[in-house]
């Protein structure tokens, strides 16, 4: 049993071990031999089992002076606010300590960072500390009772032939019809981009100061300065995502779904720009015009967008309570709902869950 170097024995453990080793030597062994068996020197028995009396290990109970180079709290406090600050937050202590050296700052060595971004397990995820805490609540809910009330709006990439290379669709949805309203194809994110889109697509649509939101995510192109002079410009309210929540956007992310599935789709991706403003040219056309939706009881964006679904729910439900008194052993209960949706939720509430009552 070989005892490590430095390390502290309990005062159990030393008893059992001078036990043995004094039996060993009332058998006739000596004493340095009884020791290494044991696994403890011939110095370290003398200490332990001074004037034939057990003693417990006293390193614990030194009083050790500070060293003279150890960083004050005051010290270690800033170390951390530094690496929490938004320029340093993504970045690690050997990229931290010449940039504050570039700007004549010296706090502490790389190393004294490390140890100090250890000691208060900041040291891998800065960037979740940093919010900890901090709540984030879900937007309001925003209702859209009829067309051009709500538009949503994103970006997405589409596949060029060329490796490493993709066009940008952008593309503008009404939240009530689910109707293409806008879109475009371009080869970079630009804000400026993005405001001529809006503005083709409000004056096409007629809405230009009529009390719009226009919902989108936190890209950079969404929260430029131009696209907002241009928003309010058109009197258009802007409304955005909470950061890293992608489904505070649900109707953009679905199209884009339904875009990137649909059997026309090219998996090798467009070779030209041209090809891709045709391709998505083609796709809005047959969205908007042919493909029945069936978040709006499968009418196509356009008959809802113009109003025309009322009359063709109407129809349907007619049909169906027809076919019932027809043959009515045929329908074990109610006709399909064909009922006209009137109100359509960006991030709806959630429904309070219904209680049992006990009796």
């Amino acid at each position: 049993m070989e005892q490590q170097r430095g390390r502290l024995t309990p005062l159990s453990q030393r008893q059992i071990l001078v036990k043995l080793v004094n039996q060993a030597i009332t058998s006739g062994a000596r004493k340095h031999k009884a020791c290494q068996c044991v696994g403890i020197s011939l110095r370290t028995y003398q200490r332990w089992y001074a004037n034939r009396q057990l003693t417990k290990d006293l390193r614990e109970q030194a009083k050790r002076s500070a060293p003279i180079n150890k960083l004050t709290d005051k010290e270690e406090q800033r170390i951390i606010d530094v690496c929490l600050q938004d320029d340093f937050v993504n970045l690690t202590p050997h990229q931290i300590v010449p940039e504050l050296a570039d700007k004549g700052i010296y706090i502490a060595s790389e190393s004294t960072f490390y140890r100090i971004l250890r000691k208060h397990d900041l040291l891998g995820k800065r960037v979740r500390r940093k919010h900890q805490g901090k709540s984030r609540n879900k937007p309001s809910a925003i209702n859209a009772t009829g067309p051009n009330q709500l538009w949503t709006w994103d970006i997405s990439y589409l596949a060029n032939k060329v490796i490493g290379m993709h066009f940008y669709l952008y593309l503008i949805i009404d939240v009530y019809s689910r109707k293409i309203v806008g879109s475009e194809v371009y080869e970079s994110e630009n804000g400026e981009f993005a405001a001529e889109l809006m503005q083709r697509a409000a004056w096409r649509e007629k809405c230009v100061d009529q009390q719009l939101i226009l919902h989108s995510d936190n890209g950079a192109p969404m929260r430029s300065y131009t696209l907002k002079a241009k928003l309010d410009d058109l009197g258009i309210q802007s409304s955005y995502s909470r950061p890293r929540v992608s489904n505070d956007n649900p109707f953009s992310e679905s199209m884009f779904k339904t875009l990137k599935y649909c059997p026309q789709w090219p998996k090798d991706g467009f070779e030209t720009l041209e090809d891709a403003r045709d391709w998505v040219h083609h796709f809005v056309n047959w969205y908007n015009n042919e493909h029945k939706h069936s978040g709006i009881q499968f009418v196509t964006p356009n008959q809802r967008h113009d109003g025309d679904d009322v009359e063709i729910l109407r129809k349907r439900d007619v049909i169906y309570q027809k076919a019932r008194q027809q043959n009515p052993a045929r329908w074990g209960g109610k006709t399909r709902n064909w009922e006209y949706i009137d109100k359509v939720s960006l991030n709806p509430d959630k429904k309070p869950k219904k209680t049992r009552q006990h009796a």
